[in-house]
């Protein structure tokens, strides 16, 4: 259909059938992500991002295109999961200012907002790359300024078509994409979105938000109970597709941490919803039994903070003000101190450790379950402290830590610890008798001084820096890269210790996962001491889901 204008009922439909069709395909969107370890999650993090900002304008009764944005763009920033999510959350910032007291708008003005998207999302990100999601939202931006098409929807169709072709270039701009033999996840969530959004102008359809039962269900659950009430937080959905699985163990597992469970076995899919505390160990269990998929876990806790909070949630005309933490916070800390610290962490042993060394809040999330620019910026407010400082502890996360430290009105600052053990030394030299300065500074420098390890499985074939990866090979990653490709989890480990240790190394510490047999631990731990003899070996049940082993050296 021809559209020479388009209003916000217009750009609402659009939107939603763009998260439609991004949560849909989430799982080929992760399946590009370069390395082939279980916790790529682009595809996961974009449609949890984009899902929350159209939740934002789902009640809406504008029909300003000014105003249905906007609210997209607050949902997106305040839902915004990992790099891939934030930097999403930047690009609809971008085009909410682009239209900025627009009614509706024809394609000129629609191409401008693009290019907007663009620019906002470049200056999100301090050291540009190309051959990423950020290349692909400028080719759409240059694209649609210099098209002459007066049609929003071939419009939309020549920013499609020539999105496509800079994203099949972007393994030539990334190197280790080339190698993958894969375009960039990112990249590719953002074209899904904007297909998505053609998609609805050419067809004439109207959407709906996708709401699965168990959406539904979260809210129709944590509507009318108060926050102590809820016993298990995570509402847990998930599909395990798996032949000839008896799932029986599997069940009487599951009934030992959770509630409202249901597993139906349909032939080769079992499909599996539970509430629980511990969503990181529930699906460490049931990759075991085969490939999962339309994973779901909601916070029922956030959930029900936000549908109390909502109501007051009022528009503010200042853009910076649109995002005022301040209508988003809950009962604080009634003495004042003067720090809080509060850690990112996944498996309950290593919560244990970051507590206690002192951190006052511990946000469940790492791997495979960031936590959002709302989750981060809630717990800032839960805490009455003159400084606060974040721990990510996860590379994917300190975006979004950084976007809540810009929205609070708080003296926020953040450590950029990038793995587990990062962030517990950091925690180690941490002083309340110092100055803020000087703790960011002394506890940055301790970023330094660690190398950490990490022994995981591969998800698919590959081959990265020609080594050649098969389907449920054991991987040793240092600081990230893969180092070590084996069969057995310990001969691994050893062997990625072995690469760490250096002649001024003094310390090893090893995070041992849910899947790892206490005994065979313990033996392995006593042959690195007789091994290392001159250093300290330390051993901790972290129980991460995931990671067999993460491992320090110091």
């Amino acid at each position: 259909m021809e559209y020479l204008n388009i209003d916000g009922h217009h750009f609402y439909n659009m939107v939603v059938n763009a998260s439609n069709k991004l949560e849909n395909q989430k799982d080929f969107v992760n399946s590009l992500n370069v390395f082939p370890v279980p916790d790529g999650d682009t595809g996961t993090n974009m449609s949890m991002t984009f899902k929350s900002a159209v939740l934002e304008v789902s009640n809406s009764k504008d029909s300003s295109i000014e105003s249905i944005s906007k609210q997209l763009a607050r949902g997106a920033l305040m839902g915004a999961r990992g790099n891939s999510g934030v930097i999403l959350s930047q690009i609809f910032r971008g085009i909410a200012k682009g239209l900025q007291g627009k009614k509706q708008v024809n394609s000129e003005e629609f191409a401008n907002s693009l290019q907007e998207g663009a620019k906002s999302a470049y200056k999100a990100v301090m050291r540009p790359t190309e051959g990423t999601i950020l290349t692909v939202i400028r080719a759409a931006g240059e694209s649609a300024v210099k098209s002459s098409k007066e049609d929003i929807t071939e419009l939309l169709q020549d920013v499609c078509s020539y999105s496509r072709t800079i994203l099949n270039k972007t393994p030539d701009m990334l190197p280790v994409l080339k190698k993958a033999k894969v375009v960039d996840a990112g990249g590719m969530g953002l074209l899904i979105i904007l297909q998505g959004m053609q998609e609805v102008l050419r067809d004439g359809k109207e959407n709906v938000v996708v709401e699965e039962a168990h959406d539904k269900e979260v809210k129709s659950a944590v509507k009318d109970l108060g926050q102590q009430d809820i016993k298990y937080g995570y509402c847990t959905e998930f599909f395990i597709h798996s032949k000839g699985t008896c799932i029986n163990e599997f069940k009487k597992k599951l009934e030992t941490i959770g509630d409202s469970m249901v597993v139906v076995d349909d032939e080769d899919i079992i499909k599996v919803h539970i509430h629980t505390n511990d969503p990181g160990w529930i699906l460490s269990e049931a990759i075991k039994l085969g490939e999962l998929s339309k994973i779901k876990v909601d916070n029922m806790r956030e959930q029900h903070r936000h549908l109390l909070s909502i109501e007051n949630f009022e528009e503010n005309s200042d853009e910076d003000k649109a995002y005022d933490s301040e209508k988003l916070s809950y009962e604080e800390k009634t003495e004042s101190q003067k720090y809080a610290l509060i850690s990112v962490a996944m498996g309950d042993g290593i919560k244990s450790i970051f507590e206690d060394l002192g951190v006052d809040y511990v946000i469940e999330g790492g791997q495979t379950m960031n936590p959002s620019t709302e989750d981060i910026l809630n717990c800032i407010n839960k805490v009455n402290a003159k400084n606060i400082i974040i721990l990510p502890n996860n590379k994917n996360i300190i975006m979004s830590a950084n976007q809540a430290k810009e929205i609070s009105n708080k003296n926020v600052k953040i450590v950029p610890s990038k793995t587990i053990p990062q962030g517990i030394t950091a925690i180690t030299s941490f002083n309340s008798d110092m100055d803020i300065d000087e703790n960011i500074s002394t506890m940055e420098r301790a970023l330094t001084t660690v190398t950490t390890g990490s022994v995981t499985y591969a998800v698919r074939d590959t081959e990265i820096d020609d080594i050649s990866i098969k389907k449920g090979d054991i991987l040793g990653l240092i600081d990230g890269k893969i180092e070590q490709v084996g069969k057995d989890i310990f001969e691994v480990c050893g062997e990625l210790l072995n690469h760490m240790i250096k002649e001024d190394s003094e310390l090893i510490s090893i995070y041992y996962g849910i899947d790892c047999e206490e005994e065979k631990v313990k033996h392995f731990v006593e042959e690195i001491e007789k091994k290392y003899t001159e250093m300290d070996v330390q051993c901790y049940s972290g129980k991460q889901p995931l990671y067999y082993f993460i491992v320090s050296v110091e």
